[in-house]
């Protein structure tokens, strides 16, 4: 029998099409009209804060929070009313949900027993399973002899070996120590590419967000503020929560006027794409904002507050009394030094 996991001839991962979705529990609703199509073979991230739907959504997704409106489609068939075990889905929870009486052999295998797996191909199967996740002869120990990332690995062959063509995962990296999870992100977008399934992965940690995604939703009180390549999603926010909830971000009040942005103090500065007359927030991160000699940025500003974060040094610069901003230099500045700005890599927030 060909190893299920490497086979070329495998079927792919199949689109998901979620159209107008929404949820409540009693008055409190969750998901609110939610729409998005995750593509074929996809590694798609619901990104965003404890209680914003994303886990809600992707339970819902695998059938086991039925939806109060919509609909949910894998390649066209409706499956919004189908039971979570009539849709062929794999599932990596937060927690793993591995049985603790019972050996890695028989968690790994759970499903293909109930799927009446002829035992031979049961065998072979897990195997190839358990190296594709890179744990060998383990099948004999028992979750509670594992460690945390292997305990993950192991809840990651489970939900492979039954073949699925969709792949889900509830937070799977949270309860890891910061460099495991760093390691074993890149395993699993490898293991997610090489197989082609569509993957669909919820976390609050936007840095795993960005490394592993094809695409990113935002979500934020149960609606979607942005769906983007994850560049975009940094790079070019199109809310302010998006902007601050993904990376550091320097923001400035004012309005936009005869091709200019215009501060609440008066002081101006020229956009490369100031756009439509009206008030709007300046958006900028700290590691776009240029330093130059006084007197040949747009505006000048005085360090008042230095921060070393390993990589950079990280300098608050005061424009005024109660007006700053963030910036990063590769060297630390001197406190009472002042730098003109340049911020060609700013972007405009309109208000809502």
């Amino acid at each position: 029998m060909p190893d299920i996991l490497t086979n070329p001839g495998r079927p792919q991962g199949c689109e998901v099409a979620i159209e107008s979705v929404s949820k409540a529990y009693g008055p409190l609703t969750v998901l609110r009209d939610v729409t998005m199509t995750i593509q074929p073979g996809e590694f798609f991230t619901l990104l965003g804060p404890s209680g914003c739907g994303k886990t809600t959504l992707l339970r819902a997704i695998a059938g086991f929070h039925p939806i109060n409106s919509g609909k949910i489609a894998f390649d066209g068939k409706d499956v919004s009313r189908l039971a979570p075990w009539d849709r062929n889905i794999g599932f990596v929870f937060q927690n793993y949900a591995l049985w603790p009486n019972k050996t890695i052999f028989d968690n790994v295998a759970y499903g293909l027993k109930l799927r009446k797996v002829p035992k031979a191909d049961i065998a072979k199967r897990v195997r190839n399973a358990l190296q594709q996740v890179q744990l060998k002869n383990v099948e004999d120990r028992y979750p509670s002899e594992m460690s945390g990332g292997m305990q993950q690995r192991i809840a990651m062959a489970r939900a492979l070996v039954i073949d699925p063509p969709l792949l889900l995962l509830d937070e799977p990296m949270s309860n890891l120590d910061a460099r495991l999870r760093v390691s074993l992100r890149q395993e699993l977008r490898d293991l997610q590419q090489r197989i082609g399934v569509t993957a669909i992965y919820v976390t609050h940690d936007q840095e795993e967000a960005l490394e592993l995604s094809d695409r990113i939703a935002v979500m934020h009180g149960g609606v979607v503020e942005q769906l983007s390549r994850p560049e975009d999603i940094y790079a070019r926010p199109q809310t302010r929560f998006v902007a601050e909830f993904v990376g550091d971000a320097n923001f400035l009040e004012g309005r936009v006027a005869e091709g200019r942005f215009h501060l609440e103090d008066g002081r101006s500065l020229q956009l490369a794409e100031p756009g439509e007359a009206g008030p709007a927030t300046l958006f900028i991160r700290p590691e776009r904002l240029r330093l130059v000699e006084a007197g040949q940025g747009q505006l000048d500003a005085t360090v008042s507050d230095i921060r070393y974060v390993g990589r950079s040094w990280v300098h608050k610069l005061a424009l005024g009394e109660a007006l700053h901003v963030w910036a990063e230099a590769p060297v630390k500045l001197n406190i009472g030094e002042t730098f003109g700005l340049g911020f060609e890599a700013a972007t405009l927030l309109r208000a809502a």
